[in-house]
């Protein structure tokens, strides 16, 4: 009997598990962390880069290094067979074709990778080769969303042959591009599907339409059996292609009765770092529950004074403790302005010394909490990897569709048994950050 594919995932930020459940996350890439990822019982397993937050020269670096150790890693376990997935987000914000680029360099030579964006709990579908977020139930070409419109990863064109070009500066060029568009993804063109991807080679490019999680079904389907027959792929995709992929079925513990999981009955704290329109929103709706009470972080203050971090770093904590001496969860927000920075490096540099400020305060966190949830995908990599000091944790399954939930180990120094939530800045509706925070509370 063939050994199942593994499903390795190098994951630009922390929040590309969020459809599936029970496998590790690896906040580390030394050899010993990825054997033990290769030797896990289930199908799949994630490396949690961060390059997302990281200016590309860094982002090449760790997927280099990642690459390389992995390549050891593989042979010392003797896996025969893999896919490899470089994760990132599913509105085309990240580091492409660079990060392809280095994985192709030190894992390939790949016959094909392919960009495989539709993330459909965060209603992200692609037809017709076409990217499309669905907007108050219409869909919109992401290129004519905020997200299109970001300062470091913009981008012009949501047809995808398009997109690759433009991110490619035309070494592909948008006829080149390969496409699967729903009609081969249908019961009765399998054989055919098939036959195409077997004839793929020299790093093809390929985009990928997806509706549902079926049209996904039978990609995945195609897709390992072509693998297994000897074929060397590559995936740049979104969230929802692994739960096809690694075929785990349902998670063990529903979303509404996922607060068995909290060590305690205190209150819990709430971490919001995202900045994009969505996340504004559900923060303004959760403020509203008169259970929680918000602190904002003043970034402005923080960006034209740096010496006052110390004191906005202890007032925040002493502000925590009055909270929650009164019954209530703290809500701990970056405030919300737009701030402008002289170039791009600034910025990164900015958040950077952010998330250093917003760490510090959950290294110091009272240690009775019964719950954590952070909201944005470099926040959360952060809290995972910087905050809590976590080398790997298993994922429980997701709270709400595309927000996962892991718990720390039983003899953390400082959280045992802590159950944090890992909720990406661009998913759910404007109730999502309620719904969680109701369902832990």
């Amino acid at each position: 009997m063939t050994d199942p594919t593994k499903i390795i995932v190098i994951d630009d930020d922390p929040t590309g598990s969020q459809t599936v459940h029970n496998c590790l996350l690896l906040m580390q890439w030394d050899q010993d962390t990825l054997r033990k990822g290769l030797r896990d019982t289930v199908p799949i397993f994630f490396i949690l880069s961060n390059t997302r937050a990281l200016p590309p020269d860094q982002a090449e670096q760790v997927t280099r290094e990642i690459c390389q150790n992995l390549k050891q890693a593989i042979a010392a376990e003797k896996i025969a067979h893999y896919l490899v997935v470089s994760r990132s987000d599913s509105t085309l914000r990240g580091h492409y074709p660079l990060e392809t680029d280095v994985i192709n360099q030190e894992m390939g030579s790949f016959d094909a990778h392919f960009l495989v964006p539709a993330f459909f709990e965060g209603g992200r579908i692609t037809r017709d080769s076409v990217h499309y977020l669905i907007v108050d139930g219409q869909p919109v070409p992401v290129a004519e969303t905020e997200f299109a419109r970001d300062s470091v990863f913009g981008y012009h064109h949501s047809y995808l042959p398009d997109y690759v070009a433009e991110k490619t500066q035309g070494k592909i060029a948008a006829p080149a591009v390969e496409r699967l568009t729903l009609a081969d993804l249908q019961p009765d063109a399998k054989a055919n599907l098939e036959e195409r991807l077997q004839h793929f080679s020299n790093n093809q490019c390929v985009v990928v339409d997806g509706e549902n999680q079926a049209d996904f079904d039978a990609f995945a389907q195609g897709l390992l059996t072509v693998s297994n027959q000897g074929k060397h792929f590559l995936l740049r995709s979104a969230a929802s292609i692994l739960t096809s992929l690694a075929n785990l079925g349902p998670q063990p513990v529903a979303p509404e009765a996922i607060a068995t999981y909290k060590p305690t009955d205190q209150p819990g704290v709430i971490l919001v770092g995202s900045h994009v329109r969505k996340t504004t929103e559900q923060l303004t709706e959760l403020l509203k529950q008169t259970t929680v009470q918000g602190i904002e972080i003043p970034v402005e203050q923080l960006r034209d004074q740096p010496q006052s971090a110390g004191e906005i770093i202890k007032q925040t904590l002493q502000t925590i403790d009055q909270i929650r001496d009164q019954g209530k969860t703290p809500v701990i927000y970056t405030s919300r302005q737009e701030l402008t920075f002289a170039t791009i490096q600034v910025r990164l540099d900015f958040g950077v010394q952010v998330s250093q400020l917003l760490m510090q305060i959950v290294q110091q966190l009272p240690t009775d909490i019964g719950f954590l949830i952070s909201k944005g995908g470099i926040t959360s990599n952060d809290v995972l990897s910087v905050g809590l000091k976590l080398t790997a944790v298993r994922l429980l399954g997701q709270i709400i569709p595309g927000c996962s939930m892991v718990t720390t180990a039983t003899d953390h120094p400082r959280f045992p048994s802590l159950p944090v939530v890992l909720f990406p800045g661009n998913v759910g509706d404007a109730q999502g950050l309620v719904t969680a925070y109701q369902r832990l509370a």
